[in-house]
């Protein structure tokens, strides 16, 4: 039987799927469908966090807004959970090709409008999900829930990146003369945090406890060593302006330490924006705590910039 850190939600039809992204990796996923979905339905893409898989974090999301009406797809990303290709390893374009892909798959089912699909982005998976909606239009609006900036790894001072990349090059020729990739220590190789900020415990929390899934990598296991140079190059929010004029919804905890990713974005990104800060939560707090949670928040945004044009809507009622 299948391990959700979740219960499955009453309203929903849940089903799994396994389709290819355009480099030919298959991608495994979960669509739920509202029990009175009708054709014509809107649908959301949800994704994250960085190293969770669909039975945590984006699952959570998708069961949930698709007992408010929307068809739902959370997946495993390439090279993660029961997805396809070598495991342990990320890559920022294959990740957005991931997103993308689950676009393709959501066009798919007969009760989904093309016309009114959005993006839900977790943690490191919501700056994924503002690039991908800055390069494909057929997203029309894009939410991120404690968004960070994977490609933020990349931009910090110059001594520290050079420093990154001496590292990384040692590790390359170790690999190449162990014959394999070698993984790197677990997130939490001490076990639960005793010192620290309450963030770092409420992520121990999440991942080893209250949301614990054997396939995912912040859970129970580790990315490789030389994973860091995929998130060396490129900055995923260079063209968050392309997303415009399509609506973004930036939300985040007050008490995080990656708040000041959503908030640059916020500055950066052209009208319609919104930023929603909520009280008294974390990073990890916005992963599956309903009490912090803006669902309703989440289904007012995605109903309201989702409308059917008055033209799509004279010709629906037409056909």
């Amino acid at each position: 039987m299948r391990h959700f850190t979740f219960e499955l939600h009453d309203r929903v039809i849940h089903k799994e799927v396994r389709f290819n992204n355009r480099f030919g990796i298959e991608i495994a996923g979960d669509i739920y469908i509202p029990k009175n979905a009708t054709a014509q339905s809107p649908a959301l893409v949800c994704c994250g966090a960085f190293g969770a898989v669909k039975e945590q974090a984006s699952g959570f999301y998708a069961n949930a807004m698709a007992a408010r009406g929307f068809i739902t797809l959370a997946f495993d990303g390439s090279f993660t959970g029961e997805s396809g290709g070598p495991q342990n390893v990320a890559s920022t374009d294959v990740m957005t090709e991931d997103v993308m892909s689950a676009i393709d798959e959501l066009g798919r089912q007969p009760e989904v409008d093309r016309e009114r699909i959005g993006l839900i982005g977790i943690c490191g998976w919501g700056s994924i999900a503002l690039h991908a909606a800055s390069l494909d239009k057929r997203v029309r609006a894009v939410a991120t829930v404690s968004m960070f900036d994977l490609s933020f790894i990349g931009g910090v001072d110059e001594e520290t990146r050079q420093n990154t990349l001496d590292e990384l090059a040692v590790h390359r020729w170790r690999d190449v003369d162990a014959g394999r990739l070698q993984l790197g220590p677990h997130r939490f190789p001490q076990g639960p945090p005793e010192q620290g900020d309450s963030e770092e415990k409420d992520m121990y929390d999440y991942y080893l406890n209250r949301a614990f899934h054997e396939n995912s990598i912040i859970s129970g296991g580790a990315w490789t060593v030389t994973n860091q140079i995929s998130l060396m190059h490129g900055g995923l929010l260079d063209f968050i302006k392309d997303i415009s004029p399509r609506p973004i919804l930036l939300i985040h905890g007050e008490n995080a330490r990656t708040k000041g990713n959503s908030i640059k974005a916020y500055e950066n990104a052209r009208e319609p924006k919104e930023l929603m800060i909520i009280p008294q939560a974390g990073h990890c707090t916005l992963y599956d705590r309903t009490d912090k949670i803006p669902f309703d928040k989440l289904e007012g945004f995605f109903q309201e910039k989702m409308q059917l044009t008055p033209d799509r809507a004279t010709l629906q009622i037409g056909d």
